[in-house]
């Protein structure tokens, strides 16, 4: 196995066991929230100027949708140009879907241990804006931090000196959407945490899948 490949076995034996770990203290409480997110919630509750929660209404709007497969298939785009013209077809098909797939598998894994865990969202009264389902692990937290890092290790297999920016601004986009989730009283910070926790590991998982697949000698 390769230096590279080790690293992305470590991310994913990391963030995945931490989120079992997350888990498994959550449900230990029957899924009722520590103090501190309460208090979390309660504060973002209390200090929401129209204009505030206008404006992370219309941000948080950018974690789910369209917008995370939009950014799933330039991912795939991203990867057709990066690799030799000179490939075979059926090999540019993967490369252009595998992205948009991987996002689609991780969101039903995600839904699936959502629905298994069953956590309760915060109160009714405190949510600035709608959602549905259980609370833990958060979608939108979840759906951009996967879509972001998808095109930033497509972008960083194309550019590699574009690497670093690439990662930073997947990094920002996911901690953006994660906590306006919180901000907007419908996820305590607990589950926005375990969403990333999550988005890490299929991260792993897809980041080793897509060296091979993606090598000028495939």
């Amino acid at each position: 196995m390769t230096g590279r490949g080790r690293e992305w076995l470590v991310v994913l034996g990391t963030a995945w066991l931490l989120f079992a770990a997350l888990a498994v203290l959550l449900a230990t409480r029957t899924w009722v929230p520590f103090p501190f997110e309460r208090a979390a919630v309660r504060w973002s509750a209390a200090d929401r100027p129209a204009a505030a929660r206008s404006a992370v209404v219309a941000l948080t709007a950018f974690g789910t949708g369209v917008v995370p497969f939009l950014m799933a298939l330039a991912a795939g785009v991203v990867l057709v140009r990066a690799t030799p013209a000179s490939r075979p077809p059926r090999r540019t098909v993967l490369l252009l879907v595998a992205p948009l797939f991987w996002l689609l598998a991780g969101e039903l894994v995600r839904r699936s241990l959502m629905e298994a865990f069953g956590r309760p969202r915060p109160p009714r009264l405190d949510w600035a804006t709608t959602a549905g389902g259980f609370s833990f692990p958060s979608g939108h937290a979840f759906t951009s931090a996967v879509s972001a890092g998808l095109l930033a290790m497509a972008v960083a297999r194309a550019r590699p000196t574009a690497a670093r920016a690439a990662a930073a601004g997947a990094a920002l986009f996911a901690v953006a959407i994660g906590l306006s989730r919180v901000y907007l009283g419908v996820h305590w910070p607990l589950d926005v945490l375990g969403s990333w926790l999550l988005a890490a590991g299929w991260l792993a998982i897809g980041g080793a899948a897509l060296r091979p697949a993606s090598s000028p000698l495939s």
